[in-house]
């Protein structure tokens, strides 16, 4: 008897969701400052991509960042999809040191400032982490959060430097190009992981998410469409 073909295990597809627009957003580099909140721009930004959302499931998951306002982007998420926010610490934004509450405008006539787009890889904030350790820091969260809902959905809601770098981690890229993708608020942007690669499935999408369907009720559609 020919021995039997281990069976693959199936895909888990993440959904990377970054927060909705806050009072700074564009304007200074919060990091992880507390008590900053979701504007009321922000705040209907996480009501649309709620119900885009809601498109995909069943979700096994809705997973946020500690700070407030990937909480209160993943709070409508979790509701239409009906799923409790868990949070994790290994989705936090960046930790940016002195550079934390500082103005972009004036962050932008530094020197340093053309590193951290050009060859971010080398660059450590002062006082915070490296591009290098933010990477592996969101990178093992990630990899713990596929195999906890191994064939799920998932959303994960974090920042724009966070999944930037898994983004590129997925697509191989290096580092030193993260600064070509775009991630806006709100946006979301989908990974396959299987169990030989990453397939990445969308970026910083702000359409129609239907067509991203996955599990048994999406079958069931399929099934009903023929």
């Amino acid at each position: 008897m020919a021995p039997r073909t281990p069976k693959m295990p199936p895909s888990t597809v993440i959904c990377f969701v970054r927060h909705g627009t806050t009072p700074t957003t564009g304007k200074v580099l919060p990091g992880r400052t507390k008590g900053l909140h979701l504007s009321d721009k922000g705040v209907a930004e996480a009501e649309r991509v709620a119900a885009r959302l809601a498109a995909i499931a069943p979700v096994g998951a809705v997973y946020a960042s500690p700070l407030e306002r990937t909480r209160e982007t993943a709070k409508p998420i979790a509701a239409a999809l009906g799923q409790p926010v868990q949070i994790d610490r290994g989705l936090l934004e960046c930790e940016f040191g002195e550079w934390t509450g500082c103005e972009l405008a004036k962050l932008a006539k530094l020197p340093e400032w053309q590193q951290v787009q050009r060859h971010p890889s080398g660059f450590r904030f002062p006082g915070g982490e490296s591009f290098l350790e933010l990477q592996a820091r969101v990178s093992t969260a990630v990899s713990k959060i596929v195999e906890r809902h191994r064939g799920e959905t998932v959303i994960i809601v974090s920042h724009a430097d966070p999944i930037k770098l898994i983004v590129a981690e997925a697509l191989g890229q290096p580092l030193d190009l993260m600064q070509r993708t775009v991630v806006s608020p709100c946006s979301v942007s989908v990974i396959a992981y299987g169990p030989v690669s990453p397939s990445v499935l969308a970026v910083n999408s702000s359409g129609d998410l239907s067509n991203l369907a996955f599990g048994p009720k999406a079958s069931a559609s399929k099934a009903a469409a023929k």
